[in-house]
């Protein structure tokens, strides 16, 4: 197996060679194979091991076996433990997410800190097989068909295209000593018993499964690249970024053939799972609402609305008089002093200096609100200026205010207010601009 190693590695991996790699270390055949083969390689790798702390004393043997390996092989070795089921407790996931989580974040934590230029994973073709028989069991688009990435940015799995016969038979060649994590055998997994019960079914009915199953995932990986090529091209003429996120225009989409499986492209990666109530969007009335953990799309008169979900309570900031350059979250502010009124755009407004108040205060608009527009005798309320002005919703909740002693000065972007406003009494004006 070496030797199809290190040619599929100099034909898929050219730079590995001379580069610095971090080799994930379970303990189990799979990576003890991995770090023997790239030692023998001559490739420069260290070793990343993973305490979970899931199977009491196992555990603690799988860390002490690790750092016995990294000593026959001469390689650094890192190892860190982690408090799985609390985090998992914590972030509400299950232990395998959670542990999935950890560790490639800590891999990643890694890579950057001390410079490595790659990590390697010990995923196989049997792993790559079984992961796309889970989805298919679950429910899910192409991408969940298309298997695990050979390469994932700085992540690459060199052992993608070997078996898990291929990788036991050189271990055992070899005398390799590894260790067996007793959960493989455990049938409350999912993947263990595709792996036991599933799998074996297949390889019966045809021997020659994993060559086949490559050829199926080459072509499934052709047919999703061709889908993100069409849904890139075709992404600018349908949807347009906004302060808030981004619109998408119905009647574009409405016009477009298969457009059910164009919006499953375009909304998938944002967590959508109720479908056919994003689908229905298109005919719904405006204001309905889908929401997914993390975002929402809303049917608005001629768009659709994407936004994200805000976990963060919005603050009030304030402004001092002797600031002449304020960078808050929303946008930057600056002051300066003017001779003469000019024009101005929506992002600048003129104000006389001595009816301001200070410090200023910058706050998301409240059920309430009124002021006066400015060009308009008496004052509005901001809800009837909003439905006026033909505002979506998500530009009504991203609308900012700028106010003196509770009274608003600016409806940022959209109108000042007349009372703020420069007259024949006014002695110094005051130029504001705002840059979002």
């Amino acid at each position: 197996m070496f030797l199809p190693f290190k040619d599929h590695l100099k034909e898929h991996f050219p730079k590995v060679e001379q580069s610095r790699i971090l080799v994930a270390i379970s303990g189990g055949v799979d990576s003890v194979v991995l770090a023997h083969l790239c030692k023998k390689a001559n490739l420069d790798i260290s070793l990343a091991h993973c305490n979970f702390h899931l199977r009491g004393e196992e555990s603690e043997g799988d860390e002490a076996f690790v750092l016995e390996l990294a000593d026959a092989l001469e390689v650094e070795v890192f190892i860190e433990s982690f408090e799985t089921e609390a985090y998992a407790r914590s972030k509400k996931i299950s232990i395998q997410m959670a542990a999935r989580e950890l560790r490639y974040h800590w891999f990643e934590e890694l890579r950057e800190t001390l410079d490595f230029d790659y990590i390697f994973t010990a995923h196989h073709a049997n792993d790559n097989l079984e992961t796309f028989l889970i989805n298919l069991v679950r429910g899910t688009g192409l991408e969940g068909l298309t298997g695990i990435p050979e390469k994932n940015g700085a992540i690459l799995r060199p052992l993608l295209s070997f078996s898990r016969a291929e990788i036991e038979e050189y271990a055992h060649n070899s005398h390799l000593k590894w260790r067996e994590d007793s959960s493989n055998a455990s049938g409350k997994y999912m993947r263990n018993k595709i792996r036991q019960e599933v799998v074996p079914k297949l390889l019966e009915l045809n021997p020659q499964l994993l060559e086949s199953f490559n050829n199926t995932q080459e072509h499934l990986q052709q047919s999703a690249v061709l889908v993100e090529d069409y849904i890139s091209a075709l992404f600018p003429r349908i949807a347009k970024q906004e302060d808030y996120g981004y619109s998408f225009r119905i009647k574009m989409l409405k016009t477009i053939p298969n457009v059910r499986a164009v919006m499953y492209q375009l909304f998938k990666s944002f967590g959508f799972t109720e479908w056919n109530d994003v689908y229905e969007l298109l005919e719904a009335q405006p204001g309905k609402i889908v929401y997914s953990k993390t975002h929402r799309l809303i049917k608005d008169r001629e768009k659709l609305l994407l936004t994200t979900l805000s976990s963060e309570d919005e603050r009030e900031y304030e402004i001092l008089a002797e600031e002449e350059v304020v960078m808050l979250p929303m946008g930057t502010f600056q002051f300066e002093t003017a001779r003469e009124l000019s024009e101005v755009g929506k992002d600048s407004i003129f104000l006389d200096q001595n009816k301001l108040k200070f410090p200023l205060t910058v706050r998301k608009w409240e059920e309430g609100d009124h002021f006066h527009p400015f060009g308009m005798k008496g004052k509005k309320k901001l809800s009837k200026f909003f439905k006026d002005e033909k505002l979506s919703l998500p530009e009504k909740e991203n609308c900012w205010l700028l106010c003196s002693d509770d009274e608003i000065v600016w409806v940022i972007g959209y109108r000042a207010d007349a009372r703020f406003g420069v007259d024949e009494k006014t002695s110094t004006i005051l130029k504001l601009t705002f840059t979002p």
